[in-house]
């Protein structure tokens, strides 16, 4: 039990620098300080913090969205990366497809 207790601490303290980590990428200016989410992130991790003795449900219920939040957001992030990248903007000239997709062109000896 004292293994899964600690196991538990550890994966809520991972989940919490990651959310942490999303909202700053997500910030325009990377400054979470005084961002409204993060000082409710904050305060819902200080809610369900319990001591060694205490088993709570809702904390495990709590990790688990603050887990599906943090993939949520990451998922966003990685979306709009791969979209900027890979956005049709009209024709492509053949090098470009190429160099997109990681081929190299045979060279033209002229």
């Amino acid at each position: 039990a004292r293994r899964r207790q600690k196991s538990i601490i550890m994966a809520a303290v991972k989940t919490l620098r990651g959310l942490l980590q999303e909202l700053r990428a997500a910030s325009p200016n990377g400054c979470i300080k005084n961002s409204l989410a993060s000082r409710y992130i904050l305060g819902q991790y200080k809610k369900f913090q319990t001591t060694d003795q205490q088993l709570c449900k809702a904390r495990d219920e709590a990790l688990s969205l603050g887990q599906t939040y943090l993939t949520y957001l990451s998922s966003v992030r990685k979306y709009n990366e791969l979209y900027k990248e890979f956005h049709g903007r009209g024709e492509r000239t053949v090098r470009e497809t190429a160099d997109m997709v990681g081929f190299k062109l045979p060279h033209d000896p002229k």
